[in-house]
């Protein structure tokens, strides 16, 4: 049975800061709880190592649509895994910007299921959003930025981010907009 989460958030910085912030897929560990890892592999693919209810769980996400201020959308591929998922970002003023998640997921095994059930997931992902808020807001500036396109799970342009490469392929670094090590790494 898959389970959707959904939550929303006004973080006090411009959309621009908290959409560059949620393209570095590197940091979410620093305010996703149960995140252990996300590594970026190539422009729209990452490999996530999570752990819920102390269950282990590795899987790669392809980026399957993203524009710069407005909306990250990704997919679990390849795998047992279900986990879908959007976040969204929209102008509330000049310095005030709504975060709205969606994740879809189907909860394994009993530990997963009865967390579901008693709308554990509900909880986390709320406190998710309470840390990015606070980890943001802290900073006023993000860690990085990926400012390209990707629509269909195929990067639309190419050249305007300053260059194409990945730390997995030895391209540029994240300072030229690109993908690769932390923390120039998106969702």
């Amino acid at each position: 049975m898959t389970t959707t989460v959904t939550a929303s958030i006004d973080v006090d910085v411009p959309v621009r800061v908290a959409y560059d912030q949620w393209t570095q897929f590197e940091s979410f560990p620093e305010f996703l709880g149960g995140v252990e890892s996300v590594t970026q592999l190539d422009d729209t693919m990452t490999h996530w190592v999570v752990s819920v209810g102390g269950v282990k769980r590795e899987f790669d996400a392809d980026i399957s649509d993203q524009v710069p201020d407005d909306h990250v959308s990704w997919r679990a591929v390849g795998g047992e895994v279900v986990h879908n998922g959007r976040v969204s970002f929209t102008t509330q003023g000049a310095d005030s910007t709504r975060v709205d998640l969606a994740i879809e997921w189907e909860p394994q095994g009993f530990i997963e299921k009865a967390g579901a059930a008693l709308q554990i997931d509900d909880a986390q992902v709320k406190s998710d959003l309470k840390r990015f808020k606070e980890y943001i807001e802290h900073r006023q500036s993000p860690d990085g930025a990926w400012r390209g396109e990707i629509h269909g799970g195929e990067r639309t342009d190419a050249g305007s981010a300053g260059g194409m490469g990945s730390a997995a392929t030895g391209g540029a670094t994240r300072d030229e907009g690109v993908l690769g090590a932390d923390p120039d790494l998106r969702m």
